[in-house]
């Protein structure tokens, strides 16, 4: 069955297979959205007379047992059905007879399929937002578990200025943030309702969009009919953007991870359990978990681009490249969710070694204090350094780090101000609201 096809026509089964192609696997995604939609432009319906209410009434209370059977998995679209707009509407004629044909009344399978994906991404954005929040939080609080245990800082990847785990977890914390400031922004363009638009022109029937809006929660419309059906792909390729910002920073963590574990490092551990061997050295304990996650990200990063070489050539109008959106986009969004629970486990199991800047490699560490403790005894700090600079040459530099380290200032490995980030994680997390 197609909505659109005609009495005594028949398509190519070469040309249906092509067109269709992952169509019906990522529909299934969309099922429980696409009777959300249903629903709401059924009681539109019957309030502007399309319906009658008691159809309206009856369409509603078919269209809420096919909700029923989708989340208790019982919902399948058929094989030769084309894809989940007309198994919903098969299903629904079938139980309620004619009064199933009408559902189709004043919209398109082009804003049918454009609010089954806001209603998706939408849903999809606030688990991301959740599972980034909830490493958010073990971050922070790793942050003040390990916060007086050292780490070498680097840049370059050369020895650089004395770290700390505090100031490590704090800042991939601290960077979720931002991340999610850009997640809010997506989600506030997602949260708008296409619904209406029809084939992307408006309709001759009084319908009212405001209803379905306000049915549907969105925050507003997409008012403008063409601008409606414009928002296909945009809304996938601004979504992927902000889901690349999160994979960048967990990429960086995952990175850093193998990085540390690695025995010329040897910041950190994992139980045997989390990591993987070798088939022919025994000692081996390999961060695979680290390295995929690392992978992914990467290749979840390229999702924006991959969407900008789908849709940049596209004048306005439906066009049925956008249909591929959906195999580059969903994908990408359990990859990430899968991602994040992953580093989770990981980062919960982390154990830190101890005294690791006693080691004789980590002394240069402390060049920049050694410098500093003579300027605040009033020596102009090019003189400071170039003292040190030259105990440094001359292979006679120490420092006793058994006074501690004075940092004091906001963000540094004495002030972590994580009370202030979890505030500032806070108020962008109510944005979703």
């Amino acid at each position: 069955m197609k909505l659109w096809q005609k009495e005594n026509t028949t398509v190519s089964q070469l040309i249906e297979k092509f067109t269709v192609g992952r169509d019906k696997e990522f529909d299934l995604l969309l099922a429980k959205y696409d009777v959300q939609g249903s629903i709401a432009h059924a009681k539109m319906l019957g309030e502007v007379g399309l319906m009658t209410k008691q159809e309206s009434d009856k369409a509603v209370e078919a269209l809420e047992q096919i909700a029923e059977e989708i989340e208790n998995s019982k919902f399948k679209i058929e094989n030769d059905v084309e894809d989940v707009h007309s198994q919903v509407e098969l299903l629904l004629t079938q139980r309620i007879g004619d009064i199933g044909k009408k559902i189709h009344s004043g919209r398109s399978r082009n804003d049918q399929v454009a609010v089954d994906i806001k209603l998706y991404l939408r849903a999809e954005i606030v688990s991301i937002k959740n599972e980034t929040k909830e490493l958010f939080d073990l971050l922070i609080a790793q942050s003040e578990n390990y916060k007086d245990k050292f780490l070498p800082g680097y840049t370059h990847l050369q020895i650089a200025m004395p770290s700390s785990f505090g100031l490590w977890f704090g800042a991939y914390a601290e960077s979720f943030i931002d991340d999610l400031e850009v997640l809010s922004a997506a989600y506030i363009i997602t949260n708008k309702n296409p619904l209406g638009s029809g084939a992307g022109y408006g309709s001759s029937f009084p319908l009212n969009r405001l209803m379905t809006t306000q049915l549907l929660k969105f925050s507003a419309l997409n008012y403008n009919s063409v601008y409606a059906q414009m928002t296909r792909g945009k809304t996938e390729k601004i979504v992927a953007m902000a889901l690349s910002c999160i994979a960048a920073t967990l990429g960086k963590l995952a990175m850093d991870c193998c990085l540390y574990l690695n025995q010329n490092f040897g910041f950190i551990s994992f139980p045997s359990e989390l990591t993987t061997g070798s088939s022919i050295m025994p000692h081996k304990k390999n961060p695979d978990v680290f390295e995929l996650i690392r992978a992914k990200c990467n290749r979840i990063q390229s999702t924006p681009n991959e969407l900008i070489l789908l849709l940049n050539n596209l004048p306005s109008g439906y066009h049925r490249d956008l249909q591929l959106t959906k195999e580059i986009l969903f994908p990408a969004i359990e990859e990430l969710k899968s991602c994040l629970q992953l580093a989770r486990l990981m980062l919960s199991n982390m154990e830190v070694k101890d005294n690791i800047l006693a080691d004789e490699k980590y002394k240069y560490l402390f060049s920049v204090e050694a410098v500093n403790e003579l300027v605040n005894k009033g020596i102009p700090f090019r003189e400071a350094y170039q003292q040190i600079g030259n105990k440094i040459e001359n292979g006679n530099f120490d420092f006793d780090l058994s006074n501690g380290l004075h940092h004091t200032h906001e963000g540094s490995i004495g002030n972590l101000n994580n009370k202030e980030i979890q505030d500032l994680m806070q108020k962008t997390v109510e944005k979703f609201a």
